[in-house]
């Protein structure tokens, strides 16, 4: 079973291709809550290239980084990528509104479906605010 979460970004398909997979746009937008961050990001956004993202609490409490490997790479239409066992699939398309972005991706076993979706979305949510913030 996959989770999918999704958004509409009031903004052109290349700007929303270039802030998802810029690092230095990453770090302004990867975080679910207010009291996280993404303090660092890199990406070789290529098949078998690798991406990071260090993500910490702000109190400095606890981090960890949020890393894999692309799998699938077409530009302004398809990232796929692995990190541990799991894989994720991020769709971009357009739509009338803007640029859909729908992520599906593998849940894991220490937090409950609900939480991994909510989680996932506030960090989409972001991006979307971000990206029409520019």
């Amino acid at each position: 079973m996959k989770i999918t979460i999704e958004t509409i970004v009031r903004a052109p398909i290349g700007d929303v291709w270039k802030a998802y997979t810029s690092p230095s746009d990453i770090v302004n937008w990867n975080a679910a809550s207010d009291d996280w961050h993404t303090t660092k990001a890199s990406v070789d956004l290529r098949v078998g290239g690798a991406f990071s993202s260090r993500m910490e609490a702000k109190d400095g409490s606890f981090g960890f980084d949020f890393a894999g490997t692309y799998t699938a790479v077409i530009p302004h239409q398809l990232i796929e990528y692995s990190f541990g066992d799991r894989i994720a699939r991020i769709e971009f398309s357009e739509s009338a509104d803007g640029a859909r972005v729908a992520v599906s991706f593998d849940p894991e076993t220490t937090h409950s479906i609900e939480q991994q979706r909510a989680g996932w979305q506030a960090i989409l949510d972001n991006f979307k605010r971000y990206v029409e913030a520019r």
